[in-house]
């Protein structure tokens, strides 16, 4: 089931992280968000203002070289990085289904790339550049049942934001 992409606009990281947050607050444990982008777009300061709606109180940074990283806060964020893959098999390592399980929330970056060994369930977050320097574009697309019925809250919450800050 893909559904309708959401699209909305920021002009600082601060406005790139509080989308994040309205993003979180709709999360429920066992979810999965994939952040894709180029280098720089803006994926791990989406999943610092993502953790911090969370209540982690650990700095988060890019997993690039660590593959995968965990934090705790309401639920327990697991934040992945699969740049650095070279073959989609080595996805087997990181053992997704159990990360999946539980009271936790997924983020993988470039999680593009391994879409053929997803479930068929995730909220998919395209981050590309604006105008400006800090200017992003983020396309936001529930793909599958557990995000589909949830799109016309992220509708919502992603319209407050923007509402709560114009330049969104």
């Amino acid at each position: 089931m893909n559904t309708a992409m959401l699209i909305v606009t920021t002009a600082s990281v601060e406005q790139t992280r509080a989308v994040a947050a309205a993003v979180c607050a709709l999360c429920e444990p066992g979810d999965l968000v994939l952040l894709v982008g180029e280098l720089g777009a803006g994926k791990t300061a989406f999943a610092q203002g993502f953790g911090r709606a969370l209540g982690v109180r650990e700095t988060i940074t890019s997993p690039t070289f660590t593959l995968a990283r965990q934090y705790d806060g309401r639920l327990r964020l697991h934040h992945l990085d699969v740049y650095r893959l070279e073959q989609i098999g080595e996805t087997l390592d990181l053992d997704l289904p159990e990360l999946l399980d539980g009271d936790t929330v997924t983020l993988i970056e470039w999680g593009d790339a391994i879409v053929p060994v997803l479930p068929p369930d995730y909220l998919e977050i395209c981050l590309t550049f604006g105008d400006g320097d800090d200017d992003r574009v983020m396309e936001l697309r529930p793909v599958g049942p557990r995000w589909g019925r949830r799109e016309a809250a992220l509708e919502r919450a992603l319209g407050s934001v923007s509402e709560s800050d114009p330049s969104c």
